[in-house]
């Protein structure tokens, strides 16, 4: 996994967190809500840019 990946890992459990743990006033629980996602999305994306594909160059 590549430093994004897990950046955007811990920011999404982190807003995932404060979002389910305190009781946020009405805006700024929209935007930890929309921060969850964006970081999750964020997050996939990462892990699809990131994979390497490898293959042996010697032909079997």
């Amino acid at each position: 996994m590549s430093i994004y990946a897990c950046l955007f890992l811990l920011l999404s459990i982190a807003c995932g967190a404060l979002s389910v743990g305190t009781s946020l006033p009405g805006a700024w629980a929209t935007l930890v809500e929309g921060c969850t996602v964006l970081f999750g999305i964020l997050f996939v994306i990462s892990l699809l840019i990131g994979r390497r594909i490898k293959f042996d160059p010697v032909l079997r």
